[in-house]
């Protein structure tokens, strides 16, 4: 081989290898929302910024304090005996802590060395009030971000809340050794608009008894025009049987990609905003065993990890980890879980209360989806997919797949019905009348309807739709409705829509085929797609049935 081949050879390996990265770095991201270069910055380490957000830093050390505290008691809170512990002070994260006895320290000094080192830790608060304009750029309706990096750790308070949820990797909450805390403080924003900033430092690692002490290595405010979300977005592929579905789905209708390079996305859910947090995404890989959480400005993280199997025989397993995902009315998740065959919740305190486990003494198959009724019943689908071998699996206990309820004080598991071989998604109508599910299996695609008795249990089933003979290998498998009564079923090729008379109104055809969905954001008229290795999303016109 030559020079010139030798280059030509290199040039081919060095351009595939940097196509796989692309390819792979999709479903990860290293920085933090939002993405890319902001607009404009304001360096809250110089007078200059400082003084553009008419702030002023103020310090103040932290000392340990005893403090009377309780026992571990029965509800796993410190509700049991008295006892004696440990506390800080002050606690300056509250937006109306009167910090002005406090330090005031110029902006430039934010790097000298404070605290006591070793164990220590310290507040720095600032209060920015939002310019007219930064340079060039018109403030109003812009998005607002904190970057600061303490030495060694921060965890920040905006307008005395710091949000906390489970994985949560950063933003207000320690990101890592000496990383960056980067959040969007706020959104929208008006000039004149003022936002109090505290920020707790950190001294560590904690169990080194560090000798150095703690600062600020740089802290900015970055403001976004229009932030960036989505991966990428292309018009919707809508193929349209009848005029009824210009009502739901709009000529425009975009899909967006928000996240990529994943095994396998199934189960999603929305979980609703709170007033410490805003609504987010969570969804599960049962592939790779994890639960992912996605938030509304793009930030994805592991929410949790082993969700559906820790066992040694995992290797043996296509989809060990957890499946359908969805909310009780108390917003306790509720989670199917493919390797450990069980349907579990996540109480408040983080603990998992198992469901069901088993019928009649003999172990489920692989619960696959969920949902609840009104009155706190669950009811699930329980086919053998999440097993090795699926129907052929010698693990397999129960001699078919099921539809079960658990009643509404989790007593009870009940069989509904068995009479589908692949019982899959399943739905109630808005009023509850008519209980929804449909099959994977290929060569009998169908959708069941049955009445919903007073007690909870179903009779009358009927088909209410047949794709058997469509084109497409895909069988039948995540199902949701929106309010109008509209069916949206995982089938062949795509995304079909169904309404309540059992008509097919289209087909929305994305990049890649949906499997599961779930209604989000505060409106409910957004449809999240899980979509093989991808996470999708699509406008709707009508809002869905949410938990």
């Amino acid at each position: 081989m030559n020079n010139r081949q030798r280059t030509l050879c290199f040039s081919i390996l060095l351009t595939l290898i940097l196509s796989l990265a692309f390819l792979n770095a999709e479903g990860q991201s290293i920085q933090d929302p939002p993405f890319g270069r902001p607009d404009a910055v304001v360096d809250l380490a110089s007078r200059e910024g400082v003084q553009v957000v008419n702030g002023q830093w103020r310090y103040h050390d932290v000392r340990i304090v005893d403090a009377d505290s309780r026992t571990v008691g029965p509800d796993l809170k410190p509700s049991g005996a008295p006892s004696k512990t440990y506390d800080y002070a002050p606690h300056a994260g509250a937006a109306d802590f009167d910090d002005s006895q406090w330090e005031a320290i110029d902006a430039t000094t934010l790097d000298q060395r404070r605290s006591t080192a070793k164990v220590c830790f310290n507040w720095y608060r600032i209060n920015i009030t939002i310019p007219e304009r930064i340079a060039n750029l018109e403030t109003a309706g812009s998005t607002v971000a904190l970057e600061i990096v303490i030495d060694d750790y921060a965890e920040v308070w905006v307008d005395g809340k710091m949000p906390r949820v489970l994985g949560q990797p950063g933003g207000p909450v320690i990101k890592g050794f000496n990383a960056p805390n980067r959040l969007i403080i706020a959104r929208h924003v008006k000039p004149g608009e003022r936002i109090q900033l505290a920020v707790f430092g950190i001294n560590g690692p904690i169990s080194y008894s560090p000798q150095n002490f703690i600062w600020i290595k740089s802290a900015t405010l970055d403001f976004y025009k229009s932030p960036k979300v989505a991966i990428d977005d292309t018009p919707a592929q809508v193929i349209r049987k009848d005029p009824a579905l210009d009502e739901i789905v709009p000529r425009d209708a975009k899909i967006e990609k928000l996240a990529g390079g994943f095994l396998f996305t199934e189960g999603p859910i929305w979980v609703p905003r709170t007033e410490d947090t805003d609504g987010y995404l969570l969804f599960s890989d049962p592939n790779n065993n994890l639960i992912y959480r996605w938030t509304q400005d793009g930030q994805l993280s592991i929410f949790m990890t082993k969700s559906g199997y820790r066992g040694v025989d995992i290797g043996e397993y296509g989809q060990p980890g957890s499946n359908g995902l969805t909310l009780d009315k108390q917003g306790r998740l509720t989670i199917n879980q493919h390797g450990n065959r069980r349907v579990v919740r996540m109480e408040k305190n983080g603990q998992l209360t198992v469901l069901a486990d088993r019928y009649e003494g003999k172990r489920l198959n692989s619960p696959n989806d969920l949902v609840y009724k009104s009155d706190g019943a669950l009811y699930f689908t329980d086919p053998p997919f999440g097993l090795p071998k699926f129907f052929d699996d010698p693990r397999k206990e129960l001699p078919y797949s099921g539809v079960f309820r658990v009643s509404p004080d989790s007593k009870i598991v009940q069989l509904l019905t068995n009479e589908l071989s692949g019982p899959n998604g399943l739905a109630f109508s808005p009023d509850e009348k008519y209980f929804y599910v449909d099959n994977w299996d290929e060569k009998k695609k169908i959708i069941m309807r049955y009445e919903v008795n007073p007690d909870g249990t179903l009779s009358n089933g009927k088909v209410f739709f047949d794709m058997t003979s469509a084109e497409g290998k895909d069988a039948l498998d995540g199902m949701k409705i929106d309010q109008k009564g509209n069916l949206y079923v995982s089938g062949p090729s795509g995304l079909w829509i169904i309404s309540p008379e059992g008509k097919h109104l289209g087909t929305i055809v994305g990049p890649e085929h949906p499997h599961n969905f779930a209604w989000g954001d505060d409106d409910g008229k957004t449809l999240y797609l899980c979509a093989k290795t991808g996470l999708y999303r699509i406008r709707l016109n009508i809002p869905g049935i949410r938990p």
